[in-house]
């Protein structure tokens, strides 16, 4: 009988101990994506402040462009850490999407 009582306590506090490993790494991810949309918030209403008060377009333009690029290295990072274990489809995919919306933001503030 004791020998039950000990066996359900050890899987019980390995299987706990492994579920509060999770949730500290969830809880890094959300805290790291609570305060990116608070930084890209600041510079998004930085940006409306300083269009409202007819401040060169190209100032606001550059902030929206700073809080864009935040967002993206942001999801780059994260996507990377879901696809370096799998195949290498799954990698080429990684970097054709990366370099599209890298070029979804370049080339039209190139051209205009």
């Amino acid at each position: 009988m004791a020998t039950k009582k000990t066996s359900s306590k050890t899987t019980r506090s390995s299987s706990s101990s492994s579920s509060n490993s999770s949730k500290k790494t969830v809880w890094g991810l959300n805290k790291i994506s609570f305060w990116t949309i608070v930084a890209v918030t600041f510079l998004y209403a930085l940006s409306l402040i300083l269009s409202a008060c007819g401040i060169n377009m190209k100032v606001v333009n550059a902030l929206q462009g700073v809080a864009t690029a935040i967002m993206i290295i942001i999801v780059a990072v994260l996507a990377w850490r879901y696809v370096r274990p799998k195949q290498m489809v799954w990698k080429v995919l990684y970097v054709i999407c990366l370099l599209i919306v890298v070029a979804g933001i370049i080339v039209p503030l190139v051209i205009s």
